[in-house]
């Protein structure tokens, strides 16, 4: 399974709104869920939100409310619609995949996302 990434890379103010994207291909029947990590600097990679085949979706606590995550089947992508955006959630984003099968899990390239005061 290959994830590709897309959406950030640019600098936004506090408030504003971007969409990532993750394009999913290969064996992508064999993912469980997918779904989005972030790296702020000097801090543990965290799990921002993801969504499962069933189509239900988890999120972290900070960003309920104003992170939406969402998945085009037929076209194998998942999207992250980002609003309301704060500094705080500066930092790498990565597409994640993640499979019934112990250790085998997937990660796209990261995607910066800097948001400023």
């Amino acid at each position: 399974v290959q994830l590709q990434a897309s959406g950030g890379g640019g600098l936004v103010q506090a408030g504003e709104s971007l969409r990532l994207s993750c394009v999913a291909s290969g064996n992508v029947f064999s993912l469980q869920a997918i779904g989005w990590y972030r790296q702020a600097p000097g801090k543990q990679r965290e799990l921002v939100a993801d969504v499962n085949s069933g189509g239900y979706t988890n999120y972290l606590d900070s960003v309920k409310g104003r992170f939406t995550i969402s998945r085009d089947n037929a076209k194998n992508t998942v999207y992250l619609q980002m609003n309301s955006l704060k500094p705080e959630d500066t930092g790498v984003y990565y597409c994640h995949g993640a499979t019934s099968v112990v250790g085998r899990e997937y990660w796209g390239q990261g995607t910066q996302v800097t948001v400023s005061s």
